[in-house]
């Protein structure tokens, strides 16, 4: 899944964003799948402000405009001097890098780079009174993936694009070697000699020594020590090889550890891989939980994981009016009067329903025997959903 703010300096921005929409966080999640499904169009990056469209459920896009506070002159000669202080700064810069050192010794000089909670002015032309609007929402999480990638971006936005900053920077060297540095920053010269040292033409490189690299399969269980009885013996074994897999996923990065995970939600999902077996009442009577009400958990589990058993569980957000209207408009497609209640959009008859979960999606939910079921998985477009009901349901 798509993340935006994954290096400290990019969280930093996405902390600023959901400062400012404390008191109305409910846009968060929709701007976020905003972004992550291409609703919003190129980045527009300038010094002091950021622009995009970014379409919504009207077919022209609404216009958004990122506006964040540009350093005085002042600020930036505190800049100026800091990058240049340490050839390491820039150099970490210069290689996707940002220095929690600069950023310190900006604080320390009464200069914020990092922007809070009041720096971040977003404006929309949508009609959405939320302060972020889901759109603007979108580009600050687009403008916190552009930071991941690029810590330059921070200093076009106070005001300086990447150029004029390095230049600025070597200009301040240059000073510094004819005040008698010896073109050297002052603390840099040990790091130039240690440079030279290794870098010396016939010297060979340090052997590094091998990265450390997982196995390309899972761990086997060991046999069980001390005998049981069939039943629960391969209980345990299923359990062990689990474990096994997900230690392998967790080394290659490829998989949450699940250590999250409450008690009924990691039973959700060992059941949702025993759908269909003719073990799962089994597994319910050894795990006490009722099999028609694990089977509802395993098949939430199935269609969307966390996020969808939160959702099952009653975890809905309350959508804005115009999410809102949406999902009416797309619910209206079957026949029935639809309600909303508590952010739910139910038609009673077609017995189905529409919740906004907490990752922006949103979730179908259909009744089977008295109780909401959820079988799909979620989807951005609730016409979606309903479309694909129509044409796989009763």
């Amino acid at each position: 899944m798509r993340t935006f703010g994954t290096t400290w300096w990019g969280r930093a921005w996405v902390d600023a964003l959901e400062g400012r929409a404390r008191m109305d966080p409910n846009r968060l999640p929709r701007g976020r799948t905003y972004a992550r499904t291409g609703r919003a169009g190129e980045l527009d990056l300038a010094p002091g402000e950021v622009r995009a469209p970014v379409w919504g459920t009207r077919r022209q896009p609404y216009l958004v405009r990122l506006r964040i506070r540009q350093f005085t002159d002042r600020e930036w000669e505190a800049v100026y001097g800091v990058l240049a202080e340490r050839a390491g700064h820039a150099a970490a810069l210069l290689d996707g890098e940002l220095d929690p050192g600069v950023v310190a010794a900006l604080a320390k000089a009464g200069v914020e780079l990092l922007p809070g909670a009041g720096e971040i002015v977003p404006s929309c032309s949508c009609p959405d009174w939320a302060d972020p609007c889901k759109h603007s929402a979108a580009v600050c999480y687009l403008v916190a993936e552009r930071m991941d990638q690029d810590p330059f971006t921070i200093f076009l936005l106070r005001g300086r694009p990447r150029e004029g900053l390095l230049a600025a920077v070597r200009t301040r060297r240059a000073g510094g070697a004819e005040a008698g540095t010896g073109g050297a920053a002052p603390g840099s010269a040990p790091l130039l000699a240690l440079a030279r040292d290794v870098l010396s033409p016939g010297r060979p490189l340090p052997e590094l020594p091998a990265p450390l690299v997982p196995p390309d399969h899972p761990g086997r269980p060991a046999p069980l020590a001390v005998p049981y009885d069939q039943e629960l013996a391969e209980e345990l074994q299923e359990l062990a090889r689990d474990a096994a897999e997900r230690a392998f996923e967790l080394a290659w990065g490829s998989a949450e550890s699940g250590l999250q995970l409450g008690v009924d939600q990691d039973l959700a999902r060992l059941a949702a891989g025993r759908l269909g077996r003719p073990d799962f009442n089994q597994f319910a009577r050894r795990a006490a939980v009722p099999p028609h009400l694990l089977r509802r958990w395993a098949l939430a589990w199935r269609a969307g994981k966390l996020e969808a058993l939160e959702v099952l569980e009653g975890a809905a957000q309350e959508p804005s009016a115009e999410d809102t209207e949406e999902a009416l408009a797309a619910i209206a497609q079957l026949p029935g009067r639809a309600t909303v209640r508590s952010g739910r959009i139910t038609n009673s008859r077609a017995g189905l329903q529409l919740r906004l979960g907490a990752d922006g999606l949103w979730y179908l939910l259909v009744r089977r025997g008295g109780v909401w079921e959820l079988r799909d998985p979620p989807a951005a477009d609730p016409r979606a959903l309903i479309a694909g009901w129509a044409g796989d349901g009763p």
